[in-house]
């Protein structure tokens, strides 16, 4: 570091500001006004099951997130069904993640780099939005840090056999929770040779690189039998482009301040590939096969945070042979800035509005419209995650689709009966709720199932309530005379 910023050295460890600060941006506003979207709805159904139950739901759907929902399942017996067993986790692991990036940034450029770069991470939007998120996303981030701190601690080292073990390992951990996050192993593998690592570097690397990748490979080959999970994803766009473009371009920038030289393991030579390769990866699998969800690759945020720390690094450098007292003072005002600019959206995406919709407060309006022995449908089938994450707002009431229940089929939403036998059930009910999604994201109905659902409503029934509220609809139809 300059020695005109010398004086102004931080006496602390940097993990002590960067942790409590990105965990104190994931507890403010952590239960979203007690919402819960069809994602985490997810995770919260499969996690109150039995052990024995989620492996036999996982040999039919959602093999790919197996060891997350069996950790939640822990983490639910121990601390119970809340929002905040649910995302916590999520909270903690960004935590980690941004203390890793502080680390890193403090080893290759300095105690300013580390401190911007750590702190910069939980302000990111899309680190915002899976800060607070009951999925795996964080985690995965979470792992990939450790991973990327782990390669850097072991560059050009002789005596780092228990580091690249744990590089190893932890990368196979981060693989199965996500499997996609194996695009960290090129976007390091593009950091080692744009370093100039020697050849037992890469020898070391190759090896536990290889190591990882098999032992996560029987998943990966089991889980593309599952494919049928992510048909939903639409095809690559031009607009779905412009975002990571964006990012590209403000990381490019980041490291040319960072000097573009090769030939030194530099936060250049480390964020840069983390933030470019596995986007760049991620859009070349989904030419082939539509693959491109942000969330997939959220690690790549990792390279942005690196990158912003070395360039208000270089800032106080520059800026401290003129003013070598208010030099010191440029990352806190820069943090300032950041906070004020990016308020309308922190606070947006602590909102219940910021997801599709909200399982929790259309189950409060089914338990207060429902009567003993009315029946109840789902169109789709999949929000029946209403009841499953809500079943005493449910209780009383006969869910008149329903053949087989999620837990005995092996399945998230479970197994309907056929049209005829629906057809047949509905018509014995004088009073029906219907559990939709609302006018303003509901599709049009295109399973044969739920086409008879609507048709005998709207053919027998008639509406008496109607209600509407974050992203799901419930409807109250009564038996016309």
């Amino acid at each position: 570091m300059n020695s005109h910023v010398t004086v102004a050295r931080l006496r602390i460890p940097l993990w002590l500001i960067a942790l409590p600060w990105t965990v104190a941006l994931g507890l403010w506003g952590l239960s979203r006004q007690h919402s819960v979207w069809r994602d985490e709805a997810a995770t919260w159904q499969v996690a109150l099951r039995s052990v024995p139950d989620i492996w036999h739901m996982l040999g039919r759907v959602d093999a790919v997130h197996g060891l997350y929902y069996l950790l939640m399942h822990g983490l639910f017996t121990c601390f119970g069904a809340s929002t905040t067993t649910l995302r916590l986790p999520s909270v903690l692991a960004m935590g980690v993640a941004a203390t890793c990036v502080a680390a890193i940034g403090q080893r290759l450029a300095g105690v300013w780099a580390g401190l911007g770069g750590g702190l910069a991470l939980g302000l990111l939007p899309a680190v915002q939005f899976y800060l607070q998120e009951g999925r795996p996303y964080a985690m995965v981030a979470a792992g990939a840090s450790v991973s990327t701190l782990l390669l850097v601690t072991a560059f050009g080292e002789r005596r780092a056999t228990g580091r690249w073990l744990a590089y190893s390992g932890t990368v196979l951990l981060c693989a199965l929770l996500n499997w996609l996050s194996l695009l960290i192993l090129p976007a390091h593998l593009a950091t080692l040779v744009w370093a100039g690592a020697g050849r037992r570097t890469l020898a070391r690397w190759a090896v536990a690189a290889a190591a990882a990748a098999t032992a996560a490979s029987p998943l990966i080959l089991f889980s593309r039998s599952q494919s049928d999970q992510v048909s939903w994803i639409p095809p690559l766009t031009w607009h779905m482009l412009i975002g990571p473009a964006v990012l590209l371009a403000i990381g490019g920038l980041c490291a040319l301040l960072d000097g573009p030289e090769a030939g030194r393991l530099s936060v250049a030579a480390v964020g840069l590939p983390l933030l470019t390769v596995p986007q760049l990866a991620l859009v070349g699998i989904s030419v082939v096969k539509p693959m491109f969800l942000d969330r997939y690759v959220l690690f790549t945020m990792l390279g942005v945070a690196l990158l912003i720390g070395t360039a208000l690094a270089t800032a106080v450098r520059a800026a401290a042979p003129r003013f070598p007292r208010g030099a010191p003072w440029l990352v806190p005002l820069a943090l300032v800035v950041a906070v004020a600019a990016l308020m309308p959206q922190s606070l947006a995406k602590r909102s219940p509005g910021s997801r599709v919709d909200d399982v929790l407060s259309v189950a409060g309006e089914v338990r207060q419209l429902k009567r003993p022995g009315d029946g109840v449908i789902f169109i789709p089938a999949a929000r029946r995650d209403t009841a499953l994450v809500s079943p005493r707002d449910f209780t009383g009431l006969r869910d008149l689709a329903l053949a087989e229940s999620p837990v005995e089929s092996g399945t998230l939403k479970g197994e309907e009966a056929g049209p005829r036998r629906i057809r047949a059930a509905m018509l014995t009910h004088r009073r029906i709720l219907l559990v939709t999604d609302a006018s303003r994201v509901s599709r049009p109905v295109s399973a044969e199932r739920d086409r008879t659902k609507a048709a005998v409503l709207a053919a027998h029934f008639t509406v008496v309530a109607d209600k509407q509220v974050r992203g799901r609809r419930v409807t109250l139809y009564q038996r016309l005379r």
